[in-house]
């Protein structure tokens, strides 16, 4: 659901973004910028994919649909819709699902939500706006006009709500633990989301979310708080105070100094009081969560015995910032010093009231949050490359069971080759990275381990603009021949002119 300042959902994603547009493992937020539309060419000399061919209709896990011009969903995508990596259960992705679900006992569970979802769903039902960037084509992968793939968990949020109220039962079975909150006012949901975007170590266009939703009941929130008063005012205790005492002997080290005002606002259907409960809440939930996460991460360093654990208990700052989502005031986003960077790894916020009003649900208020499972995953197991958890090589496959938290054991690296490709901007067309990142990745597949840009100039008298990207090839399971590499970089080249209209240089 949310992640990142410039991102479409909480969860999330994958990195620490500030550009204008999307990012995966974005938790949500988002710059409103100029919606650029997205035009599929149309040419007889490219790859033979979907969007090429511009078949009348796709299958997408069984069901038929029809084409437009949006259609920009590729095969390689296609085919993982029915990987379902949460089901395998020594997987390390379905192994930290369930740890996460059995710190929610009292919410619904949800893994089996099919991740074709309506633009409805997907952006309106959560307020984004019409030239919201998360809309366009070069962000999302859309079926048609109206049907998409799910860029986040978040999608389900008023429909999951609403089924809780009109009793739909169709939904509610699909809770693995119906009882636990059988009207849907508390729920997680995991599931696989999609989203166009840059290619490294920790982005995949295929990544997994878990969403979670708690609402309360307003009378419920007057009283706690009449409660709270009470206890503070015989007590003397200062919330600063309470939260460094959990915090000691913790490998988590949080911090957290936002403050909610005017630039992270409440909203004017609710009390500065009742935000502030809610988001209290929400935040010693969430700190719980990931202090026991990161504690079995570091558990599972020591019982390797390897030189890293033997230099000390290795410590994990997490610290909260202010954020921006279209679906919660205020907002926050969640991030982990990791490797020498701080990673986002969640974003969540006090859900807009006008969702709950949507649900038939005006008597209550909310919190939600999303987070990356691949982030949290590549924290707990140790793993370094995000395509690692696509692989079904038995090196990797074999390490994991269920229930049992250990650390990836990396086998030989093979080598990398590293292929530079440079070219004129086209001087009618809009040029969009994404394009270029998905057009690489349905060519080479796993084979790329990064596309980056690293040289772009102008030139001064005809003003065009020339970008060079090295991309760097390199298999996880076996050695690459640089005859095999310059083939799909000549493929590359070709589907760059034909689909992209750049002039190669």
């Amino acid at each position: 659901m949310f992640s990142g300042s410039q991102r479409l959902a909480f969860a999330g994603p994958q990195r620490l973004v500030r550009s204008t547009r999307l990012s995966q493992h974005a938790p949500l937020g988002f710059l409103l910028t100029t919606r650029v539309r997205f035009s599929v060419r149309l040419q007889s000399t490219s790859a033979a994919t979907a969007i090429e061919k511009k078949a009348d209709t796709i299958s997408v896990l069984g069901t038929t649909y029809s084409t437009d011009e949006w259609t920009n969903a590729t095969p390689t995508i296609l085919e993982k819709t029915g990987r379902n990596l949460l089901h395998q259960h020594s997987h390390p992705l379905a192994i930290l699902k369930e740890l996460i679900f059995k710190e929610f006992p009292e919410f619904a569970h949800y893994d089996n939500i099919s991740p074709v979802v309506s633009t409805y769903q997907n952006f309106d039902s959560l307020g984004f706006s019409e030239d919201h960037p998360g809309r366009s084509a070069t962000d999302t992968y859309y079926i048609n006009q109206k049907t998409l793939l799910r860029t986040h968990t978040s999608a389900h949020q008023l429909q999951l709500l609403a089924a809780g109220k009109q009793k739909d039962d169709q939904l509610l079975r699909l809770a693995k633990n119906r009882a636990a909150a059988p009207m849907n006012e508390r729920f997680l949901v995991a599931a696989d989301v999609y989203r166009r975007d840059e290619i490294d170590a920790s982005h995949y266009p295929v990544f997994h979310q878990m969403e979670g939703v708690c609402t309360f009941s307003r009378a419920e929130v007057q009283d706690q708080l009449r409660q709270k008063a009470l206890k503070d005012a015989g007590s003397g205790a200062h919330g600063a105070e309470a939260a460094a005492s959990q915090q000691e002997g913790s490998v988590a080290k949080l911090s957290d100094t936002t403050e909610i005002g005017k630039d992270n606002p409440v909203q004017p259907e609710h009390t500065a009081e009742e935000a502030a409960f809610v988001a209290e809440h929400m935040k010693k939930m969430m700190n719980n969560m990931v202090v026991q996460i990161l504690t079995k991460a570091v558990a599972a360093q020591k019982s390797t015995n390897d030189v890293a654990s033997k230099e000390g208990r290795p410590e994990f700052p997490v610290r909260w910032i202010d954020a921006f989502f279209p679906f919660t005031s205020p907002s926050w986003e969640m991030e982990v010093f990791f490797q020498g960077e701080w990673l986002e790894i969640c974003g969540c916020g006090v859900m807009k009231q006008s969702i709950m009003d949507d649900a038939g649900m005006s008597d209550r208020i909310g919190w939600a949050f999303g987070f990356g499972l691949e982030r949290l995953a590549m924290l707990l197991f140790g793993i370094p490359d995000i395509r690692l958890f696509w692989s079904t090589d038995p090196r990797f496959t074999d390490q994991f069971a269920p229930d049992r938290i250990n650390t990836f054991k990396q086998f030989s690296r093979h080598p990398a080759c590293t292929k530079d490709v440079s070219f004129w901007l086209p001087t009618s067309d809009e040029f969009h990275e994404n394009d270029l990142m998905d057009l690489v990745r349905e060519t080479a597949g796993d084979l790329v381990e990064g596309v980056k840009l690293i040289d772009s100039f102008a030139h001064p008298k005809s003003g065009k603009t020339s970008r060079c990207y090295r991309i760097n090839y390199c298999s996880m399971d076996r050695n690459v021949t640089n005859e095999e590499i310059n083939a799909i970089q000549d493929h590359v080249r070709e589907l760059m002119v034909n689909r992209l209209g750049v002039a190669l240089r």
